[in-house]
C-alpha cells in the first residue's frame, strides 16, 4: 500500500530552499539619499536592489560599470560603415567580371577607369576615417 501512495503523490511547484530568506528590514530614505542610492546602485550594474544592499552591507566588493555612449555609438556607427565597405567590395568584384564579358575591351578599360577613380576616393575616405578611429581612442578611451 505504501508503493501505491508513494506513485500518486506529484510533485509540483518550486523546489523549497535550503536557508530562505525571512528576515526582512525597512528603511526610510530622503531625496537626496534615495538620489545617492539611486546612483551608487546604477553604477553598481546589479539589477536587483536587495542584492545591492546586502552586498553593501556585508562590504562584499560592487562592482561599478560605466559605460561611455558617445564611444558605443562610434562603435555602432564604425561597424555598419565596415559592413557597406564589404558589400561594396563584393559589388566591385561582380561588376569587373561583367565589364569583362558584357563589354567590348575598349568600353571595359574606359568603365574601370573610372571605377578605379571612385576606388581611390573611397580609399582617401577609408582613411580619414581611420585617422578619426585613432584620435577617438586616444581622446576618449586612453588607448594610445
Amino acid at each position: 500500500m505504501e508503493e501505491v501512495n508513494r506513485k500518486q503523490i506529484k510533485k509540483t511547484g518550486r523546489k523549497p530552499k535550503n536557508d530562505p530568506a525571512v528576515h526582512r528590514y525597512s528603511i526610510s530614505l530622503n531625496a537626496e539619499e534615495n538620489a545617492k542610492f539611486l546612483a551608487l546602485f546604477d553604477q553598481s550594474g546589479m539589477n536587483i536592489k536587495a542584492h545591492f544592499i546586502t552586498a553593501c552591507i556585508f562590504q562584499k566588493t560592487v562592482k561599478t560599470v560605466k559605460i561611455d555612449m558617445n564611444a558605443v555609438e562610434y562603435h555602432a556607427g564604425l561597424t555598419k560603415f565596415f559592413g557597406q565597405f564589404r558589400g561594396i567590395a563584393t559589388n566591385y568584384n561582380q561588376i569587373v567580371k561583367l565589364l569583362n564579358t558584357h563589354f567590348s575591351e575598349k568600353k571595359a578599360l574606359a568603365y574601370l577607369y573610372k571605377l578605379e577613380k571612385q576606388t581611390a576616393a573611397m580609399k582617401e575616405l577609408l582613411l580619414k576615417v581611420l585617422i578619426l578611429t585613432a584620435e577617438f581612442e586616444k581622446k576618449y578611451l586612453n588607448k594610445e
